[in-house]
């Protein structure tokens, strides 16, 4: 009987954490005893949550941790800052306490040097994967949390923009403990803040005019290292001191290393308007912005072909920073068009609510308008060859593109993309992100109805497909649990039943993000020659 039991245990389905974390299901937070060389788990973690973020307590009385709720069941975790948890703090006896709200999704707990003052990110449960986010303060004296940075709905031009990296930097204190640096995009711009705690004052440290990203990477004893780089030019470091309070406009940056910026290649950031039949009209007034690299003067007479470079998500953002992609296929002799379309972060919380219940259309017109917008302005691309790519999302938005305006677009290349909503729906590691992407409400007992999965599906582009003629480079991941690989393979059985050009790369072992370095290598090579054939060889 014991044998039997003991066949059948294994047996049993043990949930994991989805996409990127499928080997993790319930881990411990554990102590290890340096002089005694033992390693002991910290039991009172509360058994309805996993632990992790984990950091000494003041005067390492205890762990400061966040638990992420894991009943009635675990929803993928990885690139979803909307899952409910919560900050607590275990002594070494086995008491806890928390200490945040346990009805938000909280990240990112970081101690100030005096041991006072907790921060750490706070945001809602459900609904966007990814938003913008509160920057909470915990005053371990008062044990009390009170609100330090708000979500920033709508930004002024030039001004903050809010929080929305879901960690922050290991080390974010200034040494006199009133002060955090951090790094967050200001529309497709990143840039350093620091905030002071009394105040809530919010300053600006970095300057993006010439290299469009300023990733802070720690700060000890108020000397910051940053990361700096643009489309033009790989990632450098820098460092600077953080002025005393008030002064901190004037941070004096000095290079470790020289930048080496790409001969050749030349970048701008586009901004959209967007015209009024394009509005919507809960969300009225806002705009997108693109960032193009393209190869610098022009080459010959002839115009140079474009390559439509569409982020996954929805809610991140292409950033004006070095992607190695797109420099890439700049020095093969592309343009390429990186789009932020209204949903990405970094243009306020607005942006992100506004794509809900509008995927497929709103999107999909904000891509072309940011198109047709470069084309009209810039006469050294050419309009007769025009090519999109994109993975995830990215690729759910070129296989609409495509689809959409099937005289336009000439190649396609998408990873992993979401191609049926409707299909998805049983086979995705987060099932509510398919309620919630479409404006639906979600709840873990919800049960899908007719009426939600014809929205799904009057969304998806598989409903487009008859009218698609561009050839199609499909990528897919054989692991992948965030967007099943049938998605792709959806698409290319409508595409190959109707006889278009379409060709598959199946990677069995890899998975959402396709990023194993042997994937990544074949997947770019792939794409570059697809480009070649289908948009220079015309």
């Amino acid at each position: 009987m014991e044998e039997q039991a003991g066949r059948e245990d294994r047996s049993v389905y043990r949930e994991d954490w989805g996409e990127g974390l499928t080997s993790k299901s319930l881990p411990v937070l554990c102590v290890a005893d340096v002089h005694k060389g033992s390693v002991s788990v910290l039991q009172g973690v509360p058994e309805q949550v996993s632990p992790g973020q984990a950091l000494w307590a003041p005067g390492d009385s205890g762990v400061v941790f966040v638990g992420w709720w894991h009943e009635p069941f675990r929803l993928g975790l990885r690139f979803c800052s909307n899952r409910r948890s919560a900050v607590f703090c275990v002594d070494l006896e086995g008491n806890c306490e928390c200490l945040s709200s346990d009805s938000s999704a909280v990240s990112s707990p970081r101690l100030s040097p005096d041991g006072r003052s907790l921060v750490y990110l706070q945001g809602r449960v459900f609904g966007p994967h990814a938003q913008c986010l509160q920057l909470q303060l915990f005053d371990w004296q008062i044990r009390r949390s009170s609100l330090l940075l708000d979500v920033v709905s709508r930004p002024t031009p030039g001004q903050f923009a809010g929080v929305y990296d879901p960690l922050l930097p290991r080390r974010c204190w200034a040494e006199d403990s009133r002060r955090l640096v951090f790094s967050s995009p200001s529309r497709s711009r990143k840039e350093v803040f620091v905030v002071e705690v009394g105040s809530q004052r919010v300053t600006r440290l970095s300057d993006s005019s010439e290299f469009g990203s300023w990733k802070l990477l720690s700060i000890e004893r108020d000397l910051m290292v940053v990361s700096c780089s643009s489309p033009s030019c790989p990632p450098f470091l820098r460092v600077g001191f953080l002025p005393p309070a008030g002064g901190e406009a004037g941070v004096a940056w000095l290079d470790l290393d020289d930048p080496r910026p790409v001969p050749d290649l030349e970048w701008r950031v586009l901004d959209v308007t967007l015209p009024p039949e394009e509005e919507n009209a809960q969300y009225a007034g806002l705009d997108c912005d693109a960032v193009l690299a393209k190869p610098q003067g022009r080459r010959g007479s002839g115009r140079v072909p474009l390559v439509v470079f569409i982020h996954g998500g929805p809610h991140s953002q292409f950033g004006a920073e070095w992607n190695v992609s797109s420099a890439a296929l700049v020095a093969v002799g592309f343009a390429v068009l990186m789009v932020n379309y209204r949903g990405s972060t970094g243009f306020g919380q607005d942006s992100i609510l506004s794509l809900a219940g509008h995927m497929g259309r709103q999107d999909v017109k904000d891509v072309q308008r940011s198109v047709m917008t470069l084309l009209q302005s810039d006469a050294t691309l050419d309009p007769g060859r025009v090519g999109v790519m994109g993975g995830s999302h990215g690729g759910f938005l070129a296989c609409h593109l495509i689809g959409q305006y099937p005289d336009f677009y000439r190649a396609c290349a998408a990873r992993n993309p979401v191609i049926n909503f409707a299909t998805l729906l049983g086979t995705s590691d987060i099932i509510d992100w398919r309620y919630s992407a479409l404006g639906l409400q979600y709840s873990f007992d919800r049960l899908p109805t007719p009426d939600a999965l014809t929205t799904m599906l009057e969304q998806s582009p598989i409903t487009h497909a008859a009218q698609i003629k561009a050839p199609v480079l499909l990528m897919l991941g054989g692991k992948d649990k965030r967007v099943s690989p049938h998605q792709g393979l959806e698409l290319y059985r409508a595409l190959k039943s109707r006889g278009s050009s379409v060709r598959l790369l199946w990677f069995a072992e890899d998975g959402h993000s396709l990023s194993r370095g042997d994937t990544q290598a074949d997947c770019f090579l792939n794409v570059a020659l697809w480009f070649l054939q289908h948009l220079c060889a015309l």
